[in-house]
């Protein structure tokens, strides 16, 4: 096979695997990002760390594609976890599973992670243009053949979209690859932000912005259902609440949040009957006390305040006094603090972006456009998402890796 002229359009996760790959086959690959380094929302991914993928096998990573898993199994079998894990040991960045089987650098600087996509690019022989603009894909007869730059217009064999979709646009996801794949006749679907913390209509939690609750359980109903419940840790904050709970949460809401009823169980490891025995023998031992002082070892004193509030409780008022019918409050307010959902911060602070190209208009076997032959497309600019946990970033790889491997 004689060597092809291949363009890749943005230097994230997804753009640089199909660089590599590509390149790996003996094309002239030319990988073209506008920002001024490659891989820029890698270096914040993680806290700073970069979760990279997720050891769970197979299963477990189809267990965490949230929108349509089945499009995946062509590209996670051309490249998975441990193909990941491989070819950063490989480029000298060694890897470290962590609780839930996240796979981390060993340093925990994201930055070891773009050396060795640095390195692996390099010996590819890569051609990389940085603070490069791409302005259109250009195409006849339903063919790609080329690229609009700065420049003027360059002749291109294949054309491969990485531009990701609208979350951290100070990264450069800014949505142009939308509007590029729209021009040439591509349906892209609703874009809304997913995994990203939730604004509440009750405002009890912009009091406490900054508590870290650990240990709680996040139930959330939909039309009465409940559709999620999980144990974990939460934040709260000036606008809601955010935190590990809350962002997976936000995944199976991120098409219609409004109206979403949370509910938190402070106290999870501790059964209804238990609590409200072990309050009892609070009153009882501080008789003498006012209520807030006989239960100040139940939780945080800014915390147990809201929980008098939504339980309709006098915090001065006398222990000896409180009635039964207060204590079952109290108990209900421990078991199940509610929140409705107002709606989703914006795109800013999304983790991700739920919706993107249809995939109906794509060949899940190479990611070929059906519409238009020689666009390729990979990573999150695809109508595919996952939870958090090295779920995204896996489908960077592997989609990147099938986009660029089978030119």
């Amino acid at each position: 096979m004689s060597a092809l002229s291949v363009a890749v359009i943005g230097g994230g996760a997804a753009g640089q695997m199909a660089a590599i790959k590509a390149a790996e086959k003996g094309h002239r690959v030319t990988l073209l990002e506008k920002n001024e380094k490659l891989g820029k929302k890698l270096y914040i991914t993680g806290k700073g760390r970069c979760n990279v993928t997720n050891d769970g096998g197979r299963d477990g990573f189809f267990a965490n594609v949230i929108r349509n898993s089945r499009f995946l199994y062509s590209a996670y079998a051309a490249f998975n976890e441990r193909d990941m894990m491989a070819f950063l040991e490989r480029n000298g960045c060694p890897v470290k599973v962590e609780r839930g089987q996240r796979v981390f650098p060993a340093s925990d600087k994201s930055s070891d992670v773009q050396r060795a996509l640095d390195r692996a690019l390099k010996a590819a022989g890569v051609t990389i243009r940085l603070n490069t603009d791409v302005r259109e894909i250009m195409a006849a007869d339903r063919a790609v053949t080329g690229l609009c730059t700065e420049r003027g217009e360059e002749p291109f064999d294949r054309v491969v979209l990485t531009t990701g979709g609208l979350s951290y646009p100070s990264t450069g996801s800014t949505g142009a690859g939308f509007e590029m794949a729209r021009a040439l006749g591509h349906t892209v679907t609703d874009l809304h932000p997913s995994l990203v913390p939730l604004e509440t209509m009750e405002s009890w939690p912009f009091a406490l912005s900054g508590i870290t609750l650990k240990n709680v359980r996040l139930t959330v109903r939909k039309g009465g259902k409940i559709i999620y419940t999980e144990q974990g840790e939460m934040l709260l904050t000036h606008f809601g609440v955010s935190g590990p709970l809350v962002l997976t949460a936000s995944a199976y809401i991120a098409e219609d949040p409004a109206g979403t009823e949370l509910s938190i169980d402070l106290k999870p490891a501790i059964p209804a009957e238990e609590l409200h025995a072990r309050l009892q023998r609070l009153v009882q031992e501080n008789s003498k006390k006012a209520v807030g002082g006989a239960f100040s070892g139940v939780l945080p004193t800014r915390l147990l305040d809201a929980v008098f509030d939504q339980a309709r409780i006098q915090p001065w008022a006398p222990a000896s006094s409180f009635t039964k019918e207060q204590r079952t409050a109290m108990v209900s307010a421990l078991k199940g603090m509610p929140l409705t959902v107002k709606g989703t911060r914006p795109f800013s602070e999304a983790v991700i972006t739920r919706g993107g190209i249809s995939v109906k208009e794509v060949k899940p076997s190479n990611l070929e456009s059906k519409i238009v032959s020689g666009l390729i497309f990979a990573g999150e600019i695809l109508d595919v998402d996952a939870f958090t946990g090295g779920f995204n970033l896996q489908i960077a790889w592997s989609t990147g890796a099938l986009a660029g491997g089978s030119i």
